[in-house]
């Protein structure tokens, strides 16, 4: 591979296709390859190879979905202009270093959002920081959403719709990823908050088997994933007068009247959407464990957490802080966003880790800790994407990290970059390896 100039064009030739790509700052670009197509309520069916060639298009796809006020304030706000909504939304984009390196280690970056909002598309999870240090690829996927992906239990509505999508992009991504430079034997699964949930369920999966070798799970909620059966079945029923619905914005103002109660569903019903087990690929509810345990020795698995999770829900709430915000108040706060942390976060991470363990499996479990005594919400859910993934500019509106300044978020991202990466190459963390100060980090 040439050096290009600053901006040009670059072309892949892959079994795929003939894949336009744009080069700029150090690393190639190609963005929104479309690797299956569905209809509604319907399993992807995979894009066939074509002798054309493939362009980049101006807008980025984009599942439907609803504008979260909460995303908005705390990570950044959208530019609408900049995307398109596509109910068929199997996409992917694929990130690499601008020389001519070949058998580098390749992430899969499978976005958060609750299994309802998000894009793998966003500034916000640019990885070029990464790629250039790490000299590593980064393929990003995108899949359907809420009501279309992650929401059914009929004939007329099949559940993990969303799972299916991303098996194809797993699929897309054995068989091409060669032809980017990338070594199709080693590629590792990234995945935080429900993108993290859906990767330990793609452990468990039918029709994965040789599609990756190692998982890194960050913020999984799993301690929602048990006893969904009836809150799902009650979702699907009440959203059964809009599954014919032509206007999807209309379905996303509509759905939103008939959300789950969690007075009656407890927490789980903050994430209404999910993954459902005893529908395809996954097992019933009761056969989870064994089949990680199964899973124990083929894939590595580094999994974590940050040490405040749901300060970034609880600690941003104007209701609460209203009356919670001062003294003993606050203290009620701190007690709640350690238990919650742990209750959804903490522990199923540690026992998920020591199963895996005890099953014969090499696991890492992690936690991040904010160092910074006057930022007010710690180390909260999503605050391992700035350093994950760098890019200042993306960030410099966001919520999360108002008093951290960026040097601070660039210091320690460098180091856990480079932490992830050699997990990525060898599926092992050295003692020699400079980590983080904000990482506490234990093989178990």
């Amino acid at each position: 591979m040439k050096s290009q100039q600053n901006i040009g064009t670059h072309i892949f030739q892959t079994p795929f296709a003939k894949i336009i790509a744009l080069t700029e700052n150090g690393v190639i670009k190609a963005k929104s390859i479309r690797y299956a197509r569905s209809v509604r309520f319907q399993k992807p069916i995979p894009v066939q190879p074509s002798s054309s060639e493939l362009l980049f298009p101006d807008k980025t796809p984009v599942s439907p979905q609803s504008i979260s006020p909460l995303i908005e304030k705390m990570i950044g706000p959208t530019d609408l202009n900049g995307f398109e909504i596509e109910e068929s939304t199997q996409f992917l984009s694929v990130i690499r270093p601008d020389n001519e390196h070949t058998s580098l280690p390749v992430i899969v970056w499978i976005h958060g959002g609750s299994h309802e909002i998000g894009c793998g598309d966003l500034s916000t999870s640019d990885a070029s920081n990464w790629v250039k240090e790490q000299d590593i690829i980064v393929v990003s996927v995108s899949y359907r959403l809420g009501l279309f992906g992650f929401l059914g239990g009929d004939e007329e509505r099949p559940a993990n719709l969303g799972l299916f999508d991303i098996i194809e992009a797993l699929k897309w991504i054995q068989t091409n990823i060669e032809s980017f430079g990338g070594n199709p034997e080693n590629i590792t699964l990234l995945g935080q908050s429900s993108g993290g949930d859906a990767i330990a369920h793609l452990m468990i999966s039918e029709g994965v088997e040789g599609l990756f070798k190692r998982v890194i799970i960050q913020s999984a909620p799993l301690g929602l994933r048990h006893k969904r059966q009836k809150m799902s079945a009650e979702f699907l029923k009440n959203t059964d007068s809009i599954k014919h619905e032509t206007d999807v914005l209309k379905m996303m103002e509509e759905y939103k009247k008939r959300i789950p109660s969690v007075i009656k569903y407890g927490l789980k019903a903050v994430m209404p959407f999910g993954i459902q087990y005893g529908f395809p690929p996954l097992c019933n509810e009761d056969e989870a464990e064994e089949r990680w345990k199964e899973s124990a020795g083929k894939i590595d698995v580094l999994i974590g957490l940050n040490n405040d999770e749901t300060a970034f829900y609880l600690k941003t709430s104007e209701a609460l802080n209203t009356y919670f915000g001062k003294g003993f108040g606050q203290k009620i706060i701190n007690k709640t966003v350690q238990l919650t942390t742990e209750k959804i976060y903490g522990k199923p991470a540690e026992l998920f880790a020591e199963n895996y363990a005890k099953a014969g499996g090499n696991v890492y479990l992690f936690r991040i800790y904010s160092r910074i005594t006057d930022n007010e919400i710690g180390a909260a859910h999503s605050i391992d994407l700035p350093l994950l993934f760098g890019n200042e500019e993306a960030w410099q509106s966001a919520g999360l990290i108002k008093n951290i300044p960026w040097e601070y978020i660039h210091h320690n991202g460098r180091k856990l970059r480079a932490v992830w990466a050699e997990f990525s190459r060898t599926g092992r963390i050295s003692g020699e390896s400079l980590k983080p100060d904000i990482l506490e980090l234990r093989k178990i």
